[in-house]
């Protein structure tokens, strides 16, 4: 596992696969402030809530000039189906390659829940400048109010 990455520091730019079957990448918003929000597992209640919170502020995250992309470990069809159950507006990336974004950053982590260990996806948040470079992080993300957080810390970026 590699060191999280601090303020300032450059965002891999390492490819995902979009639910439409290409790829994207942090160069891809070169110019653009972008939210790059992980999050554990599509369709569980703490995923949901944080996706549709994202969703409800997408315009004004939009009107900011603040790009959103939420990433997890499913499958692009797998993002496909969360995407039109819950009509979700910010874009879904897949990062399911060993060695991928979320392992660079170390937010793909060793978890334990109950006494059993197990790896997975640490909910974290990050806030990107135009420049690719890490403004603001929320590691151990509650959900609650934490979309509204997030988008006030990009409109002052």
């Amino acid at each position: 596992m590699s060191t999280f990455p601090g303020i300032g520091d450059p965002v891999p730019d390492i490819a995902l696969e979009t639910p439409e079957g290409g790829t994207v990448r942090v160069s891809d918003f070169a110019g653009k402030k972008l939210v790059l929000f992980f999050y554990p597992k599509d369709d569980t209640p703490g995923c949901t809530t944080e996706n549709q919170d994202f969703t409800a502020l997408a315009d004004e995250f939009a009107a900011a000039g603040v790009v959103l992309l939420g990433i997890s470990k499913d499958s692009p069809a797998r993002h496909s189906k969360f995407i039109a159950k819950y009509g979700l507006k910010a874009p879904l990336a897949s990062d399911v390659a060993e060695g991928g974004l979320s392992d660079a950053l170390g937010i793909w982590a060793e978890k334990q829940n109950y006494g059993r260990s197990y790896m997975g996806m640490v909910r974290t948040t990050l806030l990107v400048d135009a420049d690719g470079r890490i403004a603001q992080v929320w590691s151990k993300v509650k959900v609650k109010g934490h979309a509204a957080e997030v988008l006030a810390a990009a409109k002052a970026l």
